[in-house]
């Protein structure tokens, strides 16, 4: 596709930088929105958007490093932190993110999981609209196929493989997120109870990782026919769901002791 989106003057602007840098700031505009219909302060998001961006960019890139190059681990000190370089893991973004944005909260006593609810559609959204960026720059690419919808990297500078038509599976994914975005957006005013709308976001996207994952050509097996991210996935799919159940039990726990 389209790697390369432009240079000038020895300066080059990737598609999957441009795409990074759009997810990012649509994300924290509709986190904006979503934290001010919850009476969040009006600068919580800005304030709360620097540690998670940065955490989630060096987790991105050291779980790219683990999974993909762990020869940087004792060859290259520098690289594993080297965002610039590109190369990073959704799932070890999200990870190091989730860790700085609970800090945050705790620092700043803030109720967590309302705040989760609040950018649970921003995540979604960002997801999106980087998988547009993994594919315009041939990153995160699918497994061979004949169906007439498959697309086919000629670019040299792409990361799939050249000449072979491949599943679309980044536009899978794109797709996919698009139809959670919308999910959690019909069903964000009159949640049972705080920490629903994060807890859909996280089981909707466990379920999608492990589909696509089914498809991708990248894919780090494990066995029993399993790649690492899908294990990984459904751990998610999991968690997020038991933790929906014992939190809706609580609510409901809540309610009869004070109808009683």
């Amino acid at each position: 596709m389209y790697p390369l989106l432009l240079e000038i003057a020895g300066v080059r602007l990737h598609s999957y930088g441009v795409a990074v840098a759009a997810a990012v700031l649509l994300a924290i505009w509709l986190a904006g929105l979503e934290a001010r219909r919850k009476q969040f302060g009006p600068a919580v998001v800005e304030e709360l958007a620097l540690p998670v961006v940065l955490a989630g960019f060096l987790g991105g890139r050291l779980g790219y490093v683990v999974g993909w190059e762990p020869e940087l681990l004792w060859t290259d000190p520098v690289g594993i932190v080297a965002v610039w370089r590109g190369g990073l893991a959704l799932q070890g973004g999200l990870v190091a993110g989730f860790a700085a944005g609970i800090w945050f909260c705790r620092r700043r006593r803030l109720p967590l999981w309302r705040m989760a609810d609040a950018i649970a559609p921003a995540l979604a959204l960002g997801q999106a609209v980087g998988r547009v960026g993994c594919f315009l720059s041939g990153d995160a690419y699918g497994r061979p196929t004949s169906l007439p919808w498959a697309v086919t990297f000629s670019n040299p500078a792409a990361l799939a493989p050249l000449g072979v038509p491949l599943h679309p599976v980044q536009l899978y994914e794109a797709a996919l997120d698009l139809g959670l975005l919308a999910v959690l957006w019909a069903t964000r005013r009159h949640p049972s109870f705080d920490g629903r709308q994060f807890l859909i976001w996280a089981a909707g996207y466990g379920a999608i990782r492990v589909f696509t994952e089914a498809f991708r050509g990248d894919r780090v097996e494990i066995g029993l026919g399993l790649s690492l991210l899908q294990a990984v996935s459904l751990t998610l799919l999991a968690a997020a769901l038991a933790a929906g159940a014992v939190l809706g039990a609580r609510r409901g726990l809540a309610g009869g002791r004070r109808a009683a």
